[in-house]
């Protein structure tokens, strides 16, 4: 099906709302957003008003003389994007289009108002700087590697770690999902990685149908809940400073929270400093910035910054690298040090062959290891399954 300037174009239903710096497209019909300057909102208001492309080109150069206006590769972009309904009166057959998910609608909106308001993420902010005193003053309960091992049973640790760190990430999760429903948006939950790590990933793309400040709220709304989370862990120590339970609690909600500091990672933290300058893709962006000096960082070079953006993406590109540097001062001090004292304790055992009970522990707990790794490589190939096919 060809296009030219004599060519008129129909497209599905958008909406268009004004963003910081651009204007976001929401394709109705797929779900999918799009984020666009101001000449490419025009162009598609004179399309939807039925001009020929070519006389849509005309009104663009005498709006934007400073431009360079192309309207036949912004038609053929459209197209590409799906969101072309009929070419010359003909219809464009569109494959493979998104359903709108729809999860989580059991839960009322309300209920979910009643822990993201606009009062509660105020209330959310001093509980995080209550939890930062607490620790301050009672340094006994900052966390160490060794909080995890509990038991003489390497397995037993493992298992129990696992078991609270599901529950602590289902929490952080549900916080996202409340949140989303609090704006009567659906959602749904996937299972994903972060580095080396498998994690759950609540689906946020729905967000932006919202202002700004609002989708920061869907972005922060898992960290607040780690927060209550934390209050409670801290609290519940003081009180009962032998509850070896509540510091695991403690160190997995502070390693995560750690974590979401890494910005070479699409963390909460990363949605929302890209959220709040208004510059999105950063993350793409601030790669290339980097390969300047860091040849093996990849990028897509099919994406670039908008005009005034260069500053925020050197800004970023610097919390970047500061971003693997924690990481690494978290491995260093704490998983590092953790594996070597599992594999210092199991391995002897497994090596003895002597079938006693700490061999199958030691047994078990290389089984779990490998069981881990597995998910993690199942992970990563679903990404690159999906990466494949985008």
């Amino acid at each position: 099906m060809k296009i030219t300037y004599n060519s008129k174009i129909k497209l599905f239903f958008l909406k268009i709302r004004k963003d910081r710096k651009h204007y976001i497209v929401e394709d109705v019909l797929s779900g999918e957003y799009y984020e666009m300057p101001q000449i490419c909102i025009d162009a598609i208001h004179f399309i939807q008003e039925g001009r020929t492309l070519g006389e849509v080109e005309a009104l663009l150069k005498n709006n934007f003389p400073e431009e360079d206006v192309q309207v036949l590769d912004f038609a053929h972009q459209l197209l590409d994007l799906h969101l072309v309904k009929e070419i010359d009166g003909e219809e464009v057959s569109v494959e493979n289009s998104n359903v709108v998910k729809n999860s989580f609608r059991w839960i009322h909106p309300k209920f979910g108002q009643l822990f993201f308001n606009r009062w509660s993420i105020y209330g959310y902010g001093m509980l995080f700087l209550v939890n930062i005193l607490i620790l301050i003053l009672n340094h006994q309960l900052t966390p160490s590697y060794k909080d995890i091992f509990i038991f003489d049973i390497m397995t037993m640790n493992i298992f129990l770690w696992l078991l609270i760190s599901f529950c602590s990430v289902m929490i952080h999760e549900f916080g996202h999902v409340l949140a989303a429903r609090a704006y009567d948006l659906p959602t749904t939950m996937n299972l994903g990685h972060r580095l080396f790590f498998v994690v759950f990933e609540t689906d946020l793309s729905r967000a932006w149908s919202l202002a700004p400040k609002d989708r920061n709220v869907l972005y922060l709304a898992g960290m607040c809940f780690d927060q209550v989370l934390l209050f409670v862990a801290l609290v519940g120590q003081m009180l009962m400073p032998n509850a070896a339970i509540l510091a695991i609690v403690v160190l997995d909600v502070f390693m995560r929270t750690a974590f979401q500091c890494c910005f070479y990672m699409k963390t909460d933290i990363y949605y929302v400093f890209e959220n709040i300058t208004g510059c999105y893709n950063l993350m793409e962006n601030g790669k290339r910035n980097l390969r300047k000096w860091i040849p093996f960082t990849q990028s897509d070079e099919q994406l670039e910054a908008f005009n005034g953006e260069q500053r925020v993406v050197t800004l970023y590109s610097l919390f970047y690298l500061v971003g693997v540097g924690i990481t690494m001062l978290l491995f260093m001090m704490y998983y590092i040090p953790q594996a070597i004292y599992a594999f210092n304790q199991t391995l002897p055992h497994f090596v003895s062959m002597e079938l006693d009970t700490y061999f199958w522990d030691s047994f078990l707990f290389i089984g779990q290891f490998c069981l881990m790794f597995g998910f993690l490589i199942y992970s990563w190939m679903k990404n690159s399954r999906l990466h494949e096919k985008a």
